[in-house]
Parts: structure tokens; C-alpha cells; sequence
């Protein structure tokens, strides 16, 4: 608060210096005609603690994890890509009407996921379903979600990947891009007042980053001074733009000095890197009361969602290469083999574990009713309205004159 009222304070007015007096900027004048060049603070360095082998580069950045915490970084990161096999596949075979994988992206949701504590508030875009399994979402209400059944948290009223849990303080996704980035500076400026020691983490792709809305929520969170954790997953490729015609500047992490923030880019495929930057901006988030911007530099595997071809827009060859080369998953299993932690005989069974889990309660899913469809009708409103009402007694007619397109008996009474 002090600090806040020592910035706001105008300095005295003293007009035989020679310096300027401007409330909107301290700097000095100069009389040679110079534009900034955008490449001033061009090449942002990547913060990374393992090579793509799995090696500790420098031990001192080594977050000396357990072998417990690291065995289950690494089984969530691979149950969430088992997850997202199935479900794609079963999109593909008509079985629900849409899916988007996050192929690739699984270290920065692991890494960051595990840096918060739980009483921090997500807010997501729609590529984090790891940081919901990170935290305790059961597989079968991911598959709820999906298949829109009775036992979705949601009531079925949304698409697909849509996925939301106040228990574990994970704000409902939204389908239109980066409106949780104004939101999540309100949730920020929210806690910063109920001084509780919590924190908010908004997660955007770089595409989203070019949304008016990201402008008001990194200004709005600099200079309300919220404890708040902009993380941006920088895929490459936005829904469908590659990031050479997404923005000219230095990605992402240049535009937070413009904002007076404090921020850093970090090899999103290395889960120790990502881990690293995620505590330490929380810690000082919640200590310094101010917003922190991290760029997770990473690469989108699979198609954007399943209405995209990605082979329209990139090689066949360039995928391979991150898949094959330079994945989250395989840097982590090559750090836990060199320790002695991980096996072949380990990763046979654990395989073959995760996918017999994940299809029971694809299985378990399937088979249950979906929603009451009186739900359609509720939770907006306290009490029906007389509009409402009409709505659903207009609904009700239809139903019973064209009952034979209309298969009651698969919805929950």
C-alpha cells in the first residue's frame, strides 16, 4: 500500500530543471530524432532445467522433487494423454460431438498445476485439462462432461471439454477466446482485498494473447497490483495461425515490461522449468501483492480441436519432430529412467493400467441417461419467469407432438 501511495505521489514541481515534468512517464529529453526499435529487448532468453535427454543442466535449478511427486507428474502427464486418445477416437466414431487433445502441452499443466496451492483459483481456456487431473478431477467426470450425461457437474448444457469444478476452485471454461483474462483480474483484485494468501492463475495461448480483452486484464492486473499468474501456452499455432502472422514483437513475455510486469519464457516442455517459474511467481504474487507473466514456449501436437486439420497449415514432418523428439512426456521418463525410478516392466504395466481405467469409465459413461431435460429450464433464475415458463410448457408440446424423435427414456427422470 505504501509503495502505491510513493508512485502516486507527484514529485514537487521544480521548473529550472531541465528534466520532464509529465505525469505520464519518468525519462529525460534528448534532441536527436530516434524511433525505439522493436528489437530492443528482442530474443528473450528460454528458462529450461532439463536438456531433451532428461539431463539437470544446472544442479542449483534442480527442484529436488521426491521420487513420489515425479512418478506422479509423470502418470498424470500420460493418463491425460491416454484420456485423450480415447476420447478423440470415440468424437471420431460419432460417440460425442466434439474433443480438443492436448498432445504436447502436458508439461506446462503438470508443472504449473503442481506449483499452486489448491485454494488458488484456474482460470482456463480449454487446453488444460491436466491441471483439473493434477488436482483431483476423477475420469469419470471428465467423461461426464464429455458424453453430457446426468452425472455432469454441468447439467449438460455444455460442449464438450467445457469442464469446471468449484471444489477444486477451477472456474468453468468458456468457449469464447480470452475472456477469463479481465475475469481473472477481478478474481485477483477479489482475493488481494480479502488478504487470504491465495492467488489466481490465468492460462491463455498466444493467439488469444491478440484479443482486446488481454489488454484490459494484464493493465487492469498491473495497476490494481493483483496477486495473479498470467500464463501463456505458446504453442506455435493459435486455432489455425502460425505465430509469424499472430504478432511482430518478441511473443508474448516482451509485451509485460509495457505493462510494468514482471515476467520470464520457459521451455513448456520441461516440467522442472515450468514448476520453477509457476512457484516462484506465485510465491512473490502472493507476497508482493503484484502480476507476473510467464511464457511457456511449447508446441501443439494434435489438430487445434476435432473440426481442425492441422496438415493444411504445417508438414507432417514437423509434428514428428516435437512428438518424437522433444516431447514432455519422454524428457521426464528419460530424468526418472537415469535415476533408476522407471522401467520398461514399469511402463508396460502402467500403460496397460491407465488404458484399462480410462475405458471403464469411458464404458461407465456411456452407459448412463443424460440429463433431466427440465434442467434446460433452471439455475438462472431463482424462481421461473413467466417467459421461462412459456418457453417450457412450448417445449413440452413439441416433445409429446413429435415423440417419436424424441427418445425420453435415455434422459434422467
Amino acid at each position: 500500500r505504501n509503495r502505491t501511495l510513493d508512485r502516486c505521489r507527484q514529485q514537487p514541481f521544480d521548473s529550472t530543471l531541465e528534466k520532464p515534468q509529465f505525469p505520464g512517464a519518468s525519462a529525460d529529453f534528448v534532441d536527436q530524432l530516434d524511433f525505439i526499435q522493436p528489437n530492443v529487448i528482442s530474443g528473450i532468453p528460454v528458462y529450461r532445467v532439463m536438456d531433451r535427454q532428461g539431463n539437470i543442466i544446472n544442479p542449483s535449478q534442480d527442484p529436488q522433487l521426491s521420487k513420489e511427486t515425479v512418478l506422479n507428474f509423470y502418470q498424470k502427464m500420460t493418463l491425460l494423454n491416454t484420456m485423450d486418445r480415447i476420447l478423440y477416437e470415440s468424437q471420431r466414431q460419432g460417440r460425442i460431438s466434439f474433443y480438443m487433445t492436448n498432445y504436447g502441452e502436458e508439461g506446462t499443466h503438470i508443472g504449473s498445476a503442481a506449483a499452486l496451492d489448491p485454494n488458488d483459483i484456474v482460470f482456463g481456456q480449454y487446453r488444460e485439462a491436466g491441471v483439473l487431473m493434477y488436482r483431483g478431477f476423477p475420469l469419470d467426470l471428465f467423461m461426464a462432461q464429455c458424453y453430457a450425461n446426468a452425472d455432469d457437474l454441468g447439467k449438460g448444457r455444455q460442449m464438450p471439454v467445457h469442464y469446471g469444478s468449484k471444489d477444486l476452485n477451477f472456474v468453468t471454461i468458456s468457449s469464447p477466446l480470452a475472456t477469463q483474462i479481465p475475469q481473472a483480474a477481478g478474481a485477483a483484485y477479489a482475493l488481494k482485498r480479502e488478504n487470504m494468501n491465495r492467488a489466481v492463475i490465468c492460462y491463455f495461448g498466444e493467439g488469444a494473447a491478440s484479443e482486446g480483452d488481454a489488454h484490459a486484464g494484464f493493465n487492469f492486473s498491473a495497476t490494481l497490483e493483483c496477486p495473479l499468474i498470467f500464463f501463456c501456452r505458446n504453442n506455435g499455432y493459435a486455432i489455425s495461425t502460425p505465430t509469424n502472422e499472430q504478432y511482430r514483437g518478441d511473443g508474448i513475455a516482451a509485451r509485460g515490461p509495457g505493462y510494468g510486469m514482471l515476467s520470464i519464457r520457459v521451455d513448456g516442455n520441461d516440467v522442472f522449468a515450468v514448476y520453477n517459474a509457476t512457484k516462484e511467481a506465485r510465491r512473490r504474487a502472493v507476497a508482493e501483492n503484484q502480476p507476473f507473466l510467464i511464457e511457456a514456449m511449447t508446441y501443439r501436437i494434435g489438430h487445434h480441436s476435432t473440426s481442425d486439420d492441422s496438415s493444411a497449415y504445417r508438414s507432417v514432418d514437423e509434428v514428428n519432430y516435437w512428438d518424437k523428439q522433444d516431447h514432455p512426456i519422454s524428457r521426464l521418463r528419460h530424468y526418472m529412467t537415469t535415476r533408476g525410478w522407471w522401467s520398461e516392466d514399469d511402463e508396460r504395466s502402467w500403460r496397460k493400467q491407465s488404458r484399462k481405467t480410462v475405458m471403464e469409465a469411458f464404458e461407465r459413461a456411456e452407459k448412463r441417461l443424460k440429463p433431466n431435460v427440465e434442467l434446460m429450464f433452471t439455475d438462472v433464475y431463482q424462481e421461473m419467469t413467466p417467459g421461462l415458463n412459456k418457453q417450457r410448457e412450448s417445449m413440452w408440446r413439441h416433445v409429446q407432438q413429435y415423440k417419436e424423435h424424441y427418445p425420453l427414456d435415455l434422459y434422467d427422470k
